[in-house]
């Protein structure tokens, strides 16, 4: 929702969203008010005194304002906003026409929010694969965690992939109640998206609300990819099609995605680790301590104590060290 500053003889609406489960919360824009509209009204009426009529129009909003210090406000009820308030729940975006609805305006301008929680948390990882986006900043997120447990083909075709030690795993987020990540948010424009789409595939796309670091809550959703599961994968990406998931993994000898037999990729561990300390001591801890393996036990700080010591350490190879470079 974009927000106008106030002007002469103006209209403030007063958003009263709602749920039968929640108690209304309200918000409120400024908006020009409309011409017809630009003289004096009374208190408002009750919603008794109008007749029966099934097309209302302007008049009849007139009806209801209510003044409030030089200014007419008029409420309007949302009914289940399915992002709306801290008790909203994710909303799933199964094809490219769901994005073009939670996208946002900026001078005529349509661009889409990306919530970063891995690589995305550098800057610099970011702008390689999207160099025109806009507005990097870092954000939380409630009710989510990270988890190292799909396998992603991208580490075989760069090599370094290591399957003999199981060393084959990315990253993906998951609901988690209680839990809080530390992430990046920024925007990108309309004719990346079907570019984004086929790049994060395996991915279940969720419109999310994170919220600043102040804790407001965004009003704009952004896209994060989460855990999605095989069979969704093969019915929905693959259209059920054997030779589609060859050419993605089955020419990888990757017969199963989504598993919990798995380790982290070295370089890309490392690289996301990297990414949350430059961006700030908090998120660094935080990707430590919220990020696990795929037992959903190991945190990735205990992981790097123990088993996985010494990958920090490791340098990636020199043609990918720029790429993941945190």
């Amino acid at each position: 929702m974009l927000f106008r500053p106030m002007t002469t003889h103006s209209l403030e609406w007063r958003v009263v969203e709602n749920s039968s489960s929640q108690t209304p919360r309200k918000a409120t824009t400024t908006l020009p008010l409309p011409s017809s509209l630009r003289h004096t009204r009374s208190p408002a009426m009750s919603l008794g005194d109008f007749p029966d009529d099934p097309q209302p129009i302007e008049s009849d909003f007139e009806k209801v304002l209510s003044p409030d210090g030089g200014r007419f406000l008029l409420s309007i009820c949302d009914f289940g906003s399915p992002l709306s308030g801290k008790a909203s729940k994710p909303v799933e975006l199964k094809d490219e026409s769901d994005f073009e609805k939670v996208m946002s305006s900026d001078g005529g301008l349509a661009l889409l929010s990306i919530c970063g929680f891995g690589s995305l948390l550098s800057e610099r990882s970011a702008r390689s694969t999207f160099p025109n986006l806009i507005n990097f900043r870092v954000a939380r997120l409630n009710g989510f965690r990270r988890v190292f447990a799909h396998v992603a083909p991208i580490f075989f075709e760069r090599g370094i992939a290591k399957p003999e030690t199981m060393e084959i795993s990315s990253l993906s987020v998951e609901p988690c109640e209680g839990e809080t990540l530390m992430v990046t948010v920024f925007e990108i424009q309309r004719s990346e998206i079907p570019s984004f789409i086929r790049r994060e595939h395996e991915f279940r796309f969720l419109a999310v609300l994170p919220e600043t670091l102040d804790g407001k809550l965004f009003t704009t959703p952004a896209v994060l990819c989460a855990r999605y599961s095989d069979e969704e994968f093969f019915r929905n990406r693959c259209k059920g099609s054997e030779e589609i998931y060859f050419q993605q993994y089955g020419r990888h000898n990757i017969h199963k995605i989504w598993r919990d037999d798995v380790l982290p990729c070295r370089v890309y561990l490392r690289h996301c680790v990297l990414a949350a300390k430059n961006l700030s001591d908090a998120a660094y801890n935080n990707f430590l301590d919220h990020t696990f393996l795929a037992d959903r036990k190991t945190s990735i700080r205990e992981y790097l104590a123990t088993t996985g010591s010494g990958i920090m350490e490791e340098e990636p190879p020199e043609s990918l060290r720029a790429r993941y470079g945190g």
